[in-house]
């Protein structure tokens, strides 16, 4: 599965992109990427923090094994061979290792092209395909992230709690909202 292309094509921009598994060779891209998205304080876990490649090399490999293992799918999406998106399903474990949890994340300057609904509709696909013991997908969102939710609630995710004052974004704290979706009964 290492560098495997699941998708070539064009955003709604016109943006040539393509959507692959990762490789091992990924890993300072990846240290870039989440920088610049966390420097950005956009709407994920980091807000300002720094990773370093070593700490990026060993949650890429982390991924990796757990890809061959069958307990994550992780897609990144590449225009002229610069990372702009990622998204991952990681699996938990024991008690929940029927649950899924979703990520996503496209760079600023590709949003609004379409490109986070290709990612999502592939990881769902590659997901269910991949990974036997799915049986649901959760996610959280920070409230306020109203396009991310839209998204979501189109690919028919439900919200099913939501945690006041659960998540601090840009010096604020706003609510943690939960949602689901079932893949198999």
């Amino acid at each position: 599965m290492e560098g495997k292309v699941v998708f070539e094509g064009l955003s709604s921009k016109g943006n040539k992109i393509t959507v692959r598994y990762p490789a091992r060779s990924d890993a300072e891209q990846m240290r870039d990427y989440i920088n610049t998205l966390s420097k950005e304080q956009t709407f994920i876990r980091f807000q300002g923090e720094k990773v370093s490649l070593g700490d990026e090399t060993k949650f890429l490999n982390n991924q990796l094994r757990r890809i061959v293992k069958k307990t994550t799918v992780m897609l990144l999406v590449f225009c002229n061979n610069k990372l702009i998106g990622i998204s991952s399903i990681d699996m938990k474990d024991k008690t929940e290792s029927h649950e899924g949890v979703f990520g996503i994340s496209i760079i600023n300057e590709f949003r609004g092209e379409g490109i986070g609904t290709i990612l999502m509709r592939l990881v769902l696909e590659e997901a269910e395909r991949n990974i036997p013991q799915l049986r649901i997908v959760t996610l959280g969102i920070f409230d306020g992230n109203v396009k991310a939710k839209s998204m979501y609630e189109k690919f028919g995710f439900k919200e099913y709690g939501r945690l006041p004052k659960g998540v601090l974004h840009k010096g604020k704290y706003v609510d943690h909202i939960y949602m689901y979706k079932n893949i198999r009964e």
